[in-house]
């Protein structure tokens, strides 16, 4: 296997919290090579662990063994090598959204001007398409819009693997789509190697190369993996189109309702369509 091919690569990576039920580990043995470039969703009932592997990979939280390597490099703490969109984007209420951009990019870029730092954090917010509310504080602006600054912030810092963390848990369904089509929009520029962790198998299925099933914790691990072969660009009318969509879908809920048990319900609605236009 190449170096690109294992990109970020997790080993045997298990956490255990000092108030785990018998002292049982959240997750245990998990491991994963995602490739450059790679499209990677974690899907799986609440309290499987999703979120932890996501937070090791940021360095936000270590592991009680094993290690994960990004670039034959050992993840020993956060970096702006990673760039991380969580549910809820945070942004500092009194700071405009272009203000909350800048401080973020600041920490990267410690040597640039302030003026440089402006007009970074401008193309990012063009990009997400809130040009025009760039000088508007998080209380002027919808949910949705909030979680476009939270976009445009970690693109601007140009990381090696960008982190979702159910980054669109807490929109509408059509904003959702909406949204879905601006990550992708962005993702494809460069194709940044991505892991993003959704209860959505249809979210996970339209923007994924591969979805890891991870088992119901405690314990919990890699139980399958499912690699998604929809060329890209991808269009959703398309997708939902394609006979075999369904066939994925399917296998993707079958796994996730064999480990019910009374877990909270995996969104399984159809897709909403958007248009690209």
């Amino acid at each position: 296997m190449t170096s690109d091919e294992r990109f970020l690569d997790l080993w045997c990576v298990s956490k255990a919290f000092p108030k785990s039920p018998n002292n049982a580990p959240v997750v245990e043995d998990f491991s994963l090579q995602i490739a450059r470039g790679e499209f990677v969703s974690l899907i799986g009932h609440s309290g499987c662990g999703k979120s932890t592997v996501l937070s090791m990979i940021a360095g936000l939280t270590e592991p009680t063994s094993g290690g994960i390597v990004l670039r034959n490099r050992e993840i020993d703490g956060p970096g702006v090598d990673r760039g991380v969109v969580f549910q809820s984007p945070s942004l500092l209420p009194w700071m405009t959204a272009l203000e909350n951009v800048v401080l973020w990019i600041a920490q990267a870029k410690k040597n640039a001007g302030r003026a440089e730092l402006r007009k970074l954090a401008m193309h990012s917010l063009e990009l997400v398409g809130l040009g025009d509310a760039a000088e508007k504080r998080p209380g002027e602006l919808s949910q949705g819009m909030r979680q476009r600054v939270g976009l445009a912030r970690a693109f601007a810092l140009d990381p090696q693997v960008l982190l979702l963390d159910e980054p669109f848990g807490m929109l509408d369904s059509l904003t959702r789509a909406e949204l879905q089509l601006i990550l992708l929009d962005l993702w494809s520029r460069d194709r940044k190697t991505a892991v993003m962790v959704t209860h959505d198998v249809d979210e996970a299925l339209f923007l994924s190369d591969r979805v890891v099933m991870m088992t119901n914790g405690p314990r919990a691990r890699v139980g399958e993996i499912l690699e998604i072969p929809f060329e890209r660009p991808r269009d959703r009318a398309e997708l939902l189109n394609d006979p075999l969509y369904y066939e994925y879908r399917e296998q993707l809920v079958g796994f996730l309702e064999e480990r019910a048990d009374g877990q909270s319900k995996i969104a399984q609605d159809r897709p909403v369509l958007v248009s690209h236009s």
